[in-house]
């Protein structure tokens, strides 16, 4: 299986990536992030910590940031995801969310890691 990646940063800064599973999508925060002592958590569902937070899909952290309704119909047909593809479709459309989290494709990312 290949794997899709995202790297999820929270007002510009890298807080962790985002892999998708066999099974779902696993969500790890970045040693660099729970060392900065500013560091916060990204949701109280996703407390700081070096555990990965497994998920049978996506979590729905990850998946309420997805479109829904009429917006959904629009980026699945342009996109060309199936609206099953929640992962594809996290990171199609949520490199400039509304709010401060963003999740980039890994292969295609700009880090900024100031």
């Amino acid at each position: 299986m290949k794997t899709r990646t995202g790297i999820v940063t929270l007002s510009g800064k890298r807080v962790g990536i985002i892999e998708e599973t066999r099974d779902g999508s696993r969500f790890t925060y970045d040693a660099d992030w729970l060392n900065n002592p500013k560091a916060v958590p990204i949701s109280v569902t996703l407390p700081l910590g070096d555990e990965p937070f497994q998920s049978r899909g996506l979590h729905p952290f990850f998946s309420n940031l997805l479109p829904e309704g009429w917006l959904l119909e629009i980026a699945s047909k342009s996109l060309k995801l199936s609206k099953d593809d929640g992962f594809g479709l996290l990171l199609a459309t949520c490199t400039d969310c509304i709010g401060a989290i963003e999740i980039a494709d890994a292969r295609g990312a700009v880090e900024n890691s100031d």
